[in-house]
């Protein structure tokens, strides 16, 4: 099983979107269960559970984990293909975000876009990769800072911008025979903070709320 896979088609994206199956793969995160099984958890028939995993089946997010004899039956264990997934923009290919349409360092609109590039970028790159049976070299920073007021913020940004087009005048190399183009995103927004679980069918991390806004 995967970490995190990406989907990338439309009729992929639409099926998992359905809270009934959406509730059956995460039951099978967890780990493999049979139609009959998965049933008795989430309170429907089984004839009906099948026809749900037959779908994600199709569409390659579950898979079978092996068989199992239960009296005259043979019972079909299924797992998930991945313990979380990520609906790539590929997915609604005609309205995908751009990023080049405009560029403002300061809109969280643009941010998000950029986001949402990153997504469908490293999605495609992970499928490649995968297919091409090959390694897919990346790197990645995720911290946390607090900032004691906005100016202080003001100041990180310069010194990060200023750090950070120093080190890409420093090692872009434009004409370099075999070298590779890589791109470079790096973000600051608010903290989104997790609300705890209230429940015992929450089931993964805990459900998020908006940060607090403030004027800074």
């Amino acid at each position: 099983m995967l970490d995190v896979t990406v989907i990338e088609d439309p009729e992929a994206a639409a099926v998992s979107l359905d809270p009934i199956r959406a509730g059956l793969l995460a039951e099978l995160a967890a780990g493999p269960a049979s139609a009959a099984m998965l049933a008795g958890r989430v309170g429907l028939p089984r004839q009906k559970v099948n026809y749900h995993l037959k779908a994600l089946e199709r569409h390659g997010l579950v898979e079978l984990a092996g068989e199992r004899r239960k009296g005259n039956v043979t019972e079909r264990l299924m797992r998930a293909t991945a313990a979380s997934y990520v609906i790539s923009p590929l997915a609604l290919a005609s309205v995908q975000p751009d990023p080049d349409r405009f560029r403002d360092q300061m809109s969280a609109r643009w941010l998000l876009a950029l986001g949402a590039r990153l997504v469908r970028d490293v999605g495609s790159l992970i499928t490649g990769a995968a297919k091409a049976r090959k390694g897919l070299a990346t790197y990645a920073l995720d911290g946390e800072v607090r900032f004691a007021s906005a100016a202080d913020r003001a100041a990180f940004i310069q010194e990060l911008t200023a750090g950070v087009s120093g080190l890409i005048r420093k090692y872009d190399a434009p004409d370099a025979e075999g070298g590779r183009d890589h791109r470079i995103v790096v973000a600051v927004h608010p903290t989104v903070k997790a609300e705890p679980e209230t429940g015992s069918q929450n089931r993964g991390p805990g459900r998020t709320r908006a940060p607090e806004l403030d004027s800074q």
